[in-house]
């Protein structure tokens, strides 16, 4: 019997989503991509796939899951199976670059961006940043990995030459220029089937680990008396946000095919909005979705259903 097989390396991010299957009472099969192999001479098995696999694996002891993944997607595609976040998807997922490139051919503004590998080249591209604010951050991320925050060449030279340097793991370190925003918060937007979900704001007082996920969320505060602190929520959904940068998001992951994401942007203290990541794994948080009443990961089951349903009447026709 045909199901839906959710590909990804880390139980923590994908529990949810399997507690919406069930609810659904959708047949699945959970493919857990740490490591493993794959048979390309032999035919896999009917269904729908969906591949939640993560830029950030090698953070929980998942290396080469991606490579993995990158051997298994392709093997399925060409077998004419239906895979959701396909090789494509993986591809942007991997590289900052790659999203930057399709941001700006389909006219999305990005922040100014130089790649570099070597340390000696990372201080040279950082140089045409001198006098501006400017930013790091690894091409393969994920979970904010490698993102800090610099006012000088020459504070960048001495983290770069420090014991607390961080190499990427593919090498390639980004700089960035940092936009300066009138407040602390940058906008998320959710796409599922291809279509705009919602859009939540996250802030950005604490810093640059932005993951959505419950399992990434930091623990209440209490004092010493006991009582919890006050403090604003870090995730809340915007309600009723539209923007015209949404249609051109939309024909991005189109022509990706890509059909689960969450795209951020921040704004300027013009309004002006500069668009710097694609996530192709996308987590939700429970507490922002419970407040608003919109549930992502309950409408990506609806629509993995759905998917199902087709291939099931391909299968009978």
């Amino acid at each position: 019997m045909s199901k839906i097989y959710v590909l990804h390396e880390n139980n923590e991010w994908t529990d949810h989503l399997i507690n919406r299957l069930e609810e659904l009472q959708l047949p699945y099969e959970d493919w857990l991509l740490e490591n493993g192999k794959v048979d390309l001479t032999s035919l896999p098995p009917d269904g729908v796939f969906y591949n939640r696999m993560s830029a950030s694996s090698h953070t929980r002891g998942n290396r080469f899951a991606p490579e993995l993944t990158s051997a298994v997607l392709p093997w399925l595609e060409q077998n004419g199976r239906t895979v959701i976040n396909g090789s494509r998807a993986l591809q942007l997922e991997l590289s900052k670059v790659l999203q930057y490139l399709e941001l700006e051919k389909f006219g999305i503004k990005k922040p100014r961006t130089v790649a570099a590998v070597g340390k000696d080249e990372l201080l040279k591209a950082a140089e045409s940043f001198e006098g501006k604010k400017f930013i790091t951050k690894h091409n393969r991320a994920g979970k904010g990995l490698g993102v800090k925050l610099f006012q000088s060449v020459e504070a960048l030279r001495q983290y770069v030459e420090g014991e607390e340097f961080e190499e990427p793991v593919d090498g390639v370190t980004l700089i960035q220029e940092y936009i300066e925003s009138p407040e602390s918060f940058i906008t998320r937007c959710e796409f599922v089937g291809g279509k705009f979900l919602y859009a939540v704001r996250v802030d950005t007082s604490g810093g640059f680990e932005l993951c959505p996920a419950d399992a990434c969320s930091i623990e209440d505060q209490f004092d010493s008396a006991g009582e919890e602190e006050s403090e604003p929520t870090k995730f809340q959904v915007r309600e009723g946000f539209d923007h015209p940068v949404l249609g051109k998001y939309e024909r991005v992951l189109a022509a990706n095919d890509i059909n689960i994401a969450g795209i951020e942007f921040i704004q300027d203290k013009n309004g002006e909005i500069y668009t710097y990541d694609i996530n192709t794994n996308t987590n939700y948080n429970s507490d922002a979705e419970a407040k608003n009443g919109k549930f992502g990961m309950l409408e990506v089951a609806k629509y993995l259903g759905e998917e199902l349903e087709k291939v099931r009447g391909a299968v009978l026709s």
